[in-house]
């Protein structure tokens, strides 16, 4: 008998639910272990005090292998796993495939720690149940001190996600705009790149189950644009009873014009954001100053969103050329080439706009 993979994080993380609904969506047996208890204590430690973590068995069945970072999981996953994958076959749309689920990671990201911890209504709403995640059991009074240390520790480190007086419009007016073109987009398919789930489907949803599903001032928002969307991230939770194809990919060289008001919203803020982002951390700057769509923006320089966009540019460097002008074609005017031109070119358009 096949030993079942073990899923260790917390229901109340975004992440986790990215990667424990695309396991069930994948059919792949797992465990969930809630983080802290006592089974994970008695699987091997995380590499690193982040959640989730996956733990793999061995060609010997023992769970020895240990797993972080979301993104790193599922690429291990379609390796071990062939059937219902959630990377398209063609290579060229794999690549909005992976851009799609970074934007989720990392801007939606953003838009979730922004509303959570810069709102009153909404941190009293997360802290107070996040204590009980932690330890069901425990009593009110130490609840309410648990939800007071918890929120005092996130409100101090919302600089470092990018939310401040000046990014704080910018960050609100892109959830908005984000919700009407993803409303659109799902009146033409049920999915972000077809009538089946991909990666980027996942990493939205992570986010979109704090920001439309808990959160009171998100979901507010999300329920006056978008009712659709509380019914698609409640529907993303298990898609394991979905029966798909190939076929059910959209096709790259015709696509819905709504894909292209997509990304045209992804790269408005984000690729420009991870752009000069990049360009921070490789000059070793502690701040990024720039402007995002001729608005200031100001944050503390993050070293792994650097590395996020080097994953990107290798999977185009890894397309053929007919490939790559497929891709270029449907990325043409929508702000996300700039991703992937050369870094003269790159630089010209980033400061052109």
């Amino acid at each position: 008998m096949m030993t079942e993979l073990r899923l260790v994080g917390s229901s109340v993380s975004p992440y986790t639910r990215k990667v424990r609904a695309l396991l069930r969506y994948r059919r792949i047996p797992y465990q969930f272990v809630r983080a802290g208890g006592r089974e994970s204590e008695a699987l091997p430690p995380a590499p690193l005090p982040l959640i989730p973590y996956v733990v793999l068995p061995d060609h010997n069945g023992e769970l020895t292998e240990v797993m972080a970072d979301t993104t790193p999981i599922i690429n291990r996953l379609e390796d071990d796993y062939s059937a219902r994958a959630v990377r398209p076959m063609d290579p060229a749309l794999a690549v909005i495939d992976a851009l799609l689920e970074e934007f989720g990671d990392e801007w939606l990201a953003k838009c979730m720690f922004h509303f959570r911890w810069s709102k009153l209504a909404d941190t009293e709403t997360s802290s107070s149940y996040l204590a009980y995640a932690m330890n069901m059991t425990a009593a009110p009074e130490q609840g309410e001190a648990f939800a007071k240390m918890f929120a005092e520790r996130q409100i101090s480190r919302i600089g470092v996600v990018g939310s401040n007086e000046t990014t704080g419009p910018l960050i609100e007016e892109s959830w908005e705009r984000y919700l009407n073109v993803f409303d659109r987009h799902l009146q033409n398919q049920s999915f972000l790149l077809g009538s089946r789930p991909g990666a980027g489907d996942y990493g939205c949803f992570g986010q979109m189950t704090m920001l439309v599903l808990t959160d009171p001032t998100p979901q507010s928002v999300s329920r006056r644009i978008s009712p659709r969307a509380f019914a698609w991230t409640e529907a993303m939770e298990d898609h394991s009873g979905l029966e798909v194809d190939d076929a059910d990919w959209i096709d790259l060289d015709t696509p819905p014009e709504t894909l292209k008001d997509l990304l045209c919203e992804v790269g408005r803020l984000f690729v420009p954001f991870m752009l000069e982002n990049a360009n921070a951390v490789a000059s070793g700057d502690k701040m990024l100053e720039c402007e995002l769509d001729g608005r200031p923006w100001v944050q503390e320089a993050f070293v792994y969103q650097a590395k996020c966009l080097t994953w990107l540019k290798e999977r185009y460097d890894n397309l053929g050329e007919i490939d790559k002008a497929r891709l270029d074609n449907v990325l043409s005017g929508t702000g996300c080439e700039a991703l992937f031109a050369n870094k003269g070119d790159r630089d010209e358009k980033l400061h052109s706009e």
